[in-house]
């Protein structure tokens, strides 16, 4: 029987609501996240056989924007109409569907690529669907970010998020590290690929950064975040004030220790 500290196991696909909310705000999640390593842009590129990318729920087109400048031909695949147009208006060709639903029209692709976008795609059927789109020797690449924050920011946001939303569902524990949290869809991703039965083993890939934030750019990040895009203005209000009283008290600002993982496999 779960706990307050060990809530229900969510299972990111099933939760549509979710996945469909980040479009509320399109232009503030453009400009609020952050950009993918140079260096994992670099590693994934140099381990594909060519330059046709197809970016899997690419949102409001950060990644495929970073693929594009590489020197690749990207195509955008995206649910939400609303990040797809923000998307073309930077210069991404998208298309509006879910993965698992798309119609690649005989289409093939040298790379399946999808930043922090592939929980929301049933792990089996998307990576099945990639199987379907990818040339042989093509890659199937997704890749998250994973944010540690500093402890007393962790732990306030912690706290006022179960204050403001007491049914909620995420994993707010303050005793485990975030990449702790993350691993199991890490390793849910790595099961899928395998589970389609159409490529290699499923490696990952590892690339530490940081970055600093002063309390206004965290504030501004921190509504695109799935935690709170569905909450009401209040509840958003209430989390936002006391976040920023913390990082006040750090000073103003915040250096958050950023992972970035891909998991990586290479169609037979």
């Amino acid at each position: 029987m779960p706990t307050p500290s060990t809530p229900p196991p969510i299972v990111p696909h099933e939760q549509r609501q979710v996945a469909e909310s980040f479009g509320t705000d399109a232009a503030r999640y453009d400009r609020a996240r952050p950009p993918y390593p140079d260096a994992m842009i670099q590693r994934i590129l140099a381990a594909s056989p060519g330059p046709r990318v197809l970016d899997v729920g690419c949102g409001t087109g950060i990644a495929a924007r970073q693929f594009a400048a590489a020197g690749c031909a990207v195509l955008g695949v995206e649910p939400d109409a609303r990040m797809a147009e923000f998307a073309r208006h930077t210069g991404i060709e998208v298309e509006v569907a879910t993965f698992e639903t798309w119609d690649a029209a005989g289409r093939r692709f040298d790379l399946v690529a999808a930043g922090t976008a592939w929980h929301w795609i049933d792990p089996v059927a998307g990576a099945a669907k990639a199987a379907e789109v990818l040339r042989p020797g093509g890659r199937l690449a997704p890749f998250w970010h994973v944010v540690e924050l500093p402890a007393p920011v962790k732990h306030t946001f912690a706290e006022v998020y179960r204050r403001v939303v007491p049914d909620h569902q995420f994993d707010l524990r303050t005793d485990r590290s975030a990449l702790e949290i993350y691993r199991a869809g890490f390793d849910r991703a790595a099961e899928g690929i395998a589970a389609a039965g159409a490529f290699d083993a499923a490696h990952q890939w590892r690339f530490d950064w940081e970055r600093t934030y002063t309390r206004d750019e965290w504030l501004d990040q921190l509504p695109t975040q799935g935690s709170l895009t569905r909450l009401t203005p209040e509840q958003q209000q209430a989390v936002l004030t006391e976040v920023g009283a913390a990082i006040d008290d750090l000073g103003g600002s915040l250096t958050a220790d950023y992972t970035t993982m891909v998991v990586t496999a290479v169609r037979r």
